[in-house]
């Protein structure tokens, strides 16, 4: 089917009281496991592209098209959205080559500049009729860059969407990128508080360190975009590397890439379901 705004994937879930999987491509594998896993959840899900994953392919379009063509072809609702752009001119780039939503990530600059910077790509990205979330409040862990137990402001949370328009916020609430293990703590009163205050959607940066049952609570208590990646890597690197434990002769990557991919469906299929059902933990008050 036609790929779906990302916006429409978004209030659907809103409307079912259920998150949005957001899920990241590092090679045509992920692409393809990722559609996979969604039509056997039968759950919309979102591919996302990183500029971290761009700038190792040295250009957007040749993975970008390969997973647009990849979501365009699945039988469930399907976006492809842009996480995690500094650059203006790679957002624009993703605009052009026709993805649905985009990720501005300005939040290394002072509060003030991060405003006008987030302001004019929204704009930009509004004109052409494409999703746009921003962020506030530095997600601990990422890079190195942001400090661990950085907490967003629900009342600068609040000014920042009024003064920049963007359609959805990720906010910094006790998880971390590039986690390991699957023991972040979240801060279930501050997503609350923030659900209140924000009036669009919250997105979960960091959920491969969340476990599942907070997953629930997450979407439970406001969240509605989820966002993983190592963890759908995890289960990528530890299938290649028991086929290749198993079989040290093999030499045709598609031998030891095809059964990492069928792990990585398997996985995204399980979380689907894991933020479709939101019911089985109750919600933090």
């Amino acid at each position: 089917m036609p790929l779906t705004p990302t916006g429409d994937l978004v209030r659907s879930a809103a409307e079912e009281g259920a998150g949005v999987g957001a899920f990241n491509v590092v090679q045509i594998e992920h692409a393809e496991a990722i559609v996979a896993g969604a039509e056997a959840a039968g759950r919309p899900v979102v591919l996302q592209l990183s500029e971290n994953t761009v700038r190792y392919h040295g250009a957007l379009e040749p993975l970008g098209g390969a997973t647009l063509a990849i979501a365009a072809a699945c039988d469930v609702p399907a976006a492809v959205h842009l996480d995690h752009a500094e650059s203006p001119e790679l957002v624009r780039a993703a605009v052009e080559l026709g993805f649905t939503s985009v990720m501005f990530d300005a939040a290394k600059l002072p509060y003030a500049a991060n405003v006008a910077a987030t302001r004019e790509i929204t704009a930009h990205c509004h004109g052409r009729d494409v999703w746009v979330e921003a962020e506030l409040g530095e997600i601990g862990g990422k890079d190195g860059a942001h400090a661990p137990g950085v907490r967003t402001d629900p009342g600068e949370a609040e000014a920042f969407v009024h003064a920049t328009g963007v359609d959805a916020l990720a906010v910094a609430v006790g998880s971390s990128h590039a986690m390991l293990t699957r023991d972040a703590v979240l801060d279930f009163a501050l997503i609350a508080r923030l659900g209140e205050a924000v009036p669009v959607p919250l997105v979960l940066h960091g959920s491969s360190g969340v476990p599942d049952d907070d997953l629930r609570k997450a979407v439970a208590t406001g969240m509605r975009k989820v966002n993983i990646s190592t963890h759908l890597n995890k289960t990528f690197t530890r299938a290649v590397r028991a086929h290749l434990q198993e079989h040290p002769a093999v030499a045709d990557p598609r031998r030891y890439l095809g059964p990492a991919r069928d792990a990585v469906a398997a996985e995204v299929a399980r979380l689907l379901a894991v933020l479709a059902d939101p019911a089985r933990v109750p919600a933090v008050s």
